[in-house]
């Protein structure tokens, strides 16, 4: 089970029998025909953890809404990838964060500045939080 997968099992989100998806290759530094092959690859892992059938809606906003008022720390999981991870109790590292995002296929420009990498993760989480039946407002996808 990959750390997206993780991500959905805290939220109650049930992907149905799906098979996970093989963990991905790590990234290279390549040349440009090579950069063209290596955004493939990325859109064929993003692609994976689309759904393939309607999912039905969890209330996602108000689980983690709940959960941050319960939370001793003040965490912002609306802009902050790591707060996002430390309210759902999983690793947040810049190891788990590098993790992820070479599960979901962060483009390897992104890769070397982890604020770009985090601003990825957090918006393409959310967008696949919200493909697989999550109630994520239009306004935290833009």
């Amino acid at each position: 089970m990959g750390m997206f997968d993780n991500i959905l099992k805290k939220l109650g989100i049930d992907r149905g029998e799906e098979e996970a998806p093989p963990p991905p290759p790590a990234p290279k530094e390549t040349s440009a025909e090579a950069a063209a092959a290596e955004k493939a690859e990325r859109a064929a892992r993003l692609e994976r953890y689309r759904p393939k059938k309607k999912m039905s809606e969890v209330d996602v906003v108000s689980k983690l809404e709940k959960m941050a008022e319960e939370n001793p720390e003040d965490l912002n999981w609306k802009t902050s990838i790591v707060d996002l991870l430390k309210l759902l109790d999983l690793d947040s590292s810049y190891e788990a964060r590098v993790e992820l995002a070479e599960e979901l296929g962060c483009p390897v420009e992104y890769m070397d500045d982890s604020a770009q990498m985090n601003m990825w993760l957090h918006k393409t989480v959310l967008e696949l939080i919200a493909e697989n039946g999550g109630n994520i407002p239009p306004e935290l996808l833009d």
